[in-house]
């Protein structure tokens, strides 16, 4: 029996995925849950395995394509019944865990006998989101697809209903220019965008589009602590085998302000702000092909030991693209680094889902008045991009001010590393 292999969902945002390598080729035949296929999304890099056994006939979507989740990929013969739904079965109790994240892609993946809630596909996603079309009420467009599906023909009727007569005395407004497209002129080179690429760029440009962007900056003295680490990393790096970074730092003052200002930790709904319980901390790292967000869960629970430590594994695992769909998925705040790259000011594009994102820009040395005389400080910015749908520019200077305070006045000692 022909089965279509379908894209899984590979997280709660992801839409859609790009195939970056068959692992396996038409007429060869695969175990269930052998891995079958490399999946890229704008979060990770994993390899699905088969949702089932059987015999690969058919690949349908080739290496670099990206297409919406659902989409057949490809079709195995089998010869007994597939498993529906969520996707019976097991995996080895011996497999690790990074495989049992996998197979819940493959379940997923395989033939789900009905899917619940309108599939939206990429044209009608894009389309909703010209006329400024919410996707919430966009699921309440009757569909005229196969299986209740709803097409762009549905969404066109459905915003000449909705739309309002024209007032008589309003001016007619011009019309829109059409879309700048640049080709390469002689000479130039064309680099060819990859699957995280493009999804980076998809993300970027839903959230500079759907979110109200303000921005806040606060001037932080450093010195103390600079001075106390440069005095103990190579002490803590022997005792604790992790190194000492600022990051670490960053993460828990950050932290304890989300505790104390709940309202950055939260996300935008229709239905009123949502303000999350759990306070997971998701870190940009840079890679060769783009930036990737690993998140550290239930920060507020972790020692600033403890974070320097899921910081250092979190880090390995990126650059070695290791890292698991529990490792990306989750985050609630968002910290970038551009300091390490010796940027002084910074103001980043929120991840959609989040309230604020936070940039740590570089730590340089600069005159400072102080007690009415010129010293030499360690001076750097914080800046905080945040969603001014959700909150104001009061709250988010009173944020900005509660990571300066806890970053300024920190007294080092043992003490520090579990209640700073």
């Amino acid at each position: 029996m022909a089965t279509e292999v379908k894209m899984p969902q590979l997280g709660e945002s992801t839409y859609e995925g790009a195939i970056g390598k068959w692992l396996k080729q038409p007429g060869d035949k695969v175990e269930r849950f052998e891995p079958l296929v490399e999946i890229i999304t704008d979060k990770v890099n994993v390899e699905m395995p088969a949702p089932f056994g059987g015999t690969l006939t058919k690949i349908l979507v080739t290496e670099g394509a990206t297409v919406a989740v659902g989409t057949p990929i490809a079709l195995m013969e089998t010869a007994d019944a597939v498993p529906s739904g969520d996707g019976e079965g097991k995996a080895p109790a011996a497999q690790p865990q990074r495989t049992d994240a996998r197979v819940a892609a493959a379940a997923s993946a395989g033939a789900a006998t009905k899917e619940e809630g309108p599939r939206l596909s990429p044209v009608v996603r894009k389309l909703a989101e010209e006329h400024g079309l919410p996707l919430a009420e966009l699921a309440q467009v009757q569909g005229s697809g196969a299986g209740g599906r709803i097409t762009k023909e549905d969404v066109t009727k459905y915003l000449e209903t909705r739309r309002a007569p024209a007032s008589p005395a309003a001016p007619a407004r011009p019309a829109a220019p059409p879309p700048v497209t640049t080709a390469p002129a002689t000479g130039d080179q064309l680099i060819k965008l990859t699957p995280l690429r493009r999804s980076i760029a998809q993300r970027m440009a839903q959230s500079k589009r759907e979110i109200p962007h303000a921005y806040g900056v606060i001037e932080v003295d450093m010195t103390t602590l600079v001075r106390w680490r440069e005095a103990h990393k190579e002490q803590w790096r022997a005792r604790e085998s992790v190194n000492i970074t600022y990051t670490a730092f960053f993460v828990k003052a950050a932290v304890e302000a989300l505790k104390a200002f709940p309202v950055v930790n939260a996300s935008w709904s229709e239905e009123g702000i949502i303000l999350r319980k759990a306070i997971n901390i998701g870190l940009g790292i840079a890679l060769d092909d783009g930036l990737i967000v690993a998140v550290i869960k239930q920060a507020d629970q972790k020692s600033l030991v403890g974070i320097a430590r899921e910081l250092e594994t979190l880090g390995k695992k990126a650059r070695a693209g290791k890292l698991t769909l529990e490792d990306v998925q989750g985050g609630t705040f968002t910290i970038t680094n551009p300091g390490v790259f010796g940027s002084i000011w910074s103001m980043p594009i929120i991840l959609p889902g989040q309230a604020a994102i936070l940039a740590t820009d570089a730590i340089v040395k600069r005159p400072m008045v102080r007690n009415d005389g010129i010293m030499i400080r360690d001076i750097m910015h914080l800046g905080l991009s945040f969603d001014h749908r959700i909150f104001d520019g009061a709250a988010a200077d009173q944020f900005l001010h509660r990571i300066r305070e806890k970053l300024e006045t920190f007294a080092g000692g043992d003490a520090a590393m579990t209640d700073f």
